[in-house]
């Protein structure tokens, strides 16, 4: 076991460093991730809710297609935004979460594990970054952080 304090470092001298980048690590991931949502969500409004929705009732077999379409969307829209900006940061994270497992478990598994072929690879590593925003927060450069207020 590494003990209570933790691994050392082979270069003790950049503890400082890496303490003073967690920070911007956070704002990295939320940024990055929120900007994969919007791109992500860009191709479905070009598609239209009702394509989407009629994919998720006929590929995917979900209940209510039209309903989960339109929350899809709303959400990755949403949540998007307000990951880049650092606004209900963990709301937003957690929801998208959510949304990446469903996703997992309907869309991608049965495609196996790689993400060129369809597979889980690609939704697994976004939810599990969406669980560690959600568990971190946005940050101390987040809407949250200057609001003095997060879920």
């Amino acid at each position: 076991m590494f003990g209570q304090s933790g691994p050392k470092l082979i270069f003790p001298g950049l503890a400082g460093f890496y303490a003073s980048m967690a920070p911007i690590a956070d704002l990295l991931i939320r940024v990055v991730v929120g900007v994969m949502f919007l791109m992500h969500v860009w191709g479905k409004f070009n598609a239209g809710a009702a394509r989407i929705a009629g994919s998720f009732g006929t590929n995917y077999g979900l209940p209510m297609p039209s309903v989960f379409a339109y929350t899809a969307m709303g959400l990755e829209l949403v949540g998007g935004v307000c990951l880049i900006i650092g606004l209900f940061t963990r709301f937003f994270a957690a929801a998208l979460a959510v949304e990446m497992g469903i996703a997992l478990l309907v869309a991608h598994l049965a495609k196996g594990y790689s993400a060129g072929a369809g597979g889980y690879e690609y939704v697994l590593l976004i939810g599990v970054a969406l669980l560690m925003i959600a568990m971190r927060g946005g940050g101390p450069y987040s809407v949250d952080a200057k609001l003095g207020k997060e879920l």
